[in-house]
């Protein structure tokens, strides 16, 4: 595909939808209402997509496996003018952590050229995994304890001391349990595997893996920042009702297939994020935290990260 350029105007412009979806949200922080949460989100993101010159396309949104508000697989969004693009977009990661005024939830979304992201129809899970430039080469479907025993080889550095981010889930206990297994350290998470990711694919990042099975929509959009990062990601699709799977199979679609990192995103794209709650842990990615979206008597305030292609991450607070 040809190179995909956004001047810096359109880049703000947007990056103002996931800036709305966090001012949306924000007055529902703490409330203990994760759907009010994601339908606030929702509704400020398409005011905000509606003012944008762009001829986009969701192609993975967020909601359904939730329950909860959509933005919906095929709408259509923006101006109608401009570039056409695909888009993946979660209007909050961490919805449990904004309805509970916990830190980590955010507002995220990728751009990237039409017809370069990935669509995984019915499936809403995926298995992940993502580690940075170093990991090139190893697969998701090989055994844990010697995909960790290489990691640590290439990077140097004794088995015991890698970082591997898993998702605190029924589902994913076997990989935790394979990652004890080899004495390397579990960084467990409850909510939220954006954040983990980019640390993952980072080549400084404070987490060598991130492994285990999350969601759909999180999956192909951080791949466009994981290939911005120079990291490396493969994924498997992961039904995980018997009704999910007969959507799949009624899909044709297999879910033995090792997806890489050029089948998740086929091009180069952008990457939003726009704090929700206070976002901490990203020192190590040469950026300073970034505090939540607020309503303030003198305006409002929002602070983000776009990761552009090439992998420079610009930190933008507006007031």
């Amino acid at each position: 595909m040809p190179s995909f350029t956004l001047n810096d105007d359109l880049l703000l412009q947007i990056l103002g939808v996931t800036e709305a979806a966090a001012l949306a949200a924000a007055p529902l922080v703490g409330q203990a209402d994760r759907n009010a949460v994601d339908g606030a989100a929702v509704a400020g993101m398409r005011v905000a997509f509606s003012r944008v010159p762009i001829d986009g396309t969701i192609v993975v949104g967020e909601g359904e496996k939730d329950e909860a508000p959509l933005l919906f697989t095929g709408e259509r969004v923006g101006t109608g003018a401009g570039p056409r693009v695909d888009i993946a977009v979660d209007p909050v990661d961490g919805t449990r952590l904004a309805a509970s005024n916990r830190p980590g939830a955010i507002a995220v979304m990728s751009v990237a050229p039409r017809g370069s992201l990935f669509d995984p129809g019915p499936v809403f899970y995926l298995d992940k995994f993502i580690t940075s430039a170093a990991g090139e080469g190893l697969r998701i479907d090989a055994p844990t304890s010697d995909t960790l025993h290489e990691l640590a080889n290439r990077l140097g550095r004794p088995v015991a001391s890698l970082r591997v981010a898993v998702q605190d889930r029924p589902r994913n206990q076997a990989y935790a349990d394979a990652v004890c297994s080899v004495g390397a350290a579990v960084v467990s998470f409850r909510d939220g595997d954006v954040i983990p990711a980019l640390q993952a694919a980072h080549p400084r990042g404070p987490i060598d893996l991130l492994l285990g099975t999350g969601g759909a929509p999180e999956g192909v959009l951080t791949a466009v920042a994981v290939r911005a990062l120079g990291g490396w990601m493969q994924a498997r699709l992961a039904p995980q009702t018997p009704a999910e799977r007969e959507r799949t199979h009624a899909a044709g679609i297999s879910i033995d297939r090792v997806l890489d990192l050029a089948d998740l995103a086929a091009a180069d794209g952008y990457f939003f994020l726009t704090a929700v709650t206070d976002v901490t842990g990203l020192a190590d990615l040469g950026v300073d935290d970034l505090p939540r979206a607020a309503h303030g008597a003198s305006g409002s305030r929002t602070a983000s990260l776009v990761v552009s292609p090439g992998g420079g991450i610009r930190r933008v607070t507006r007031e």
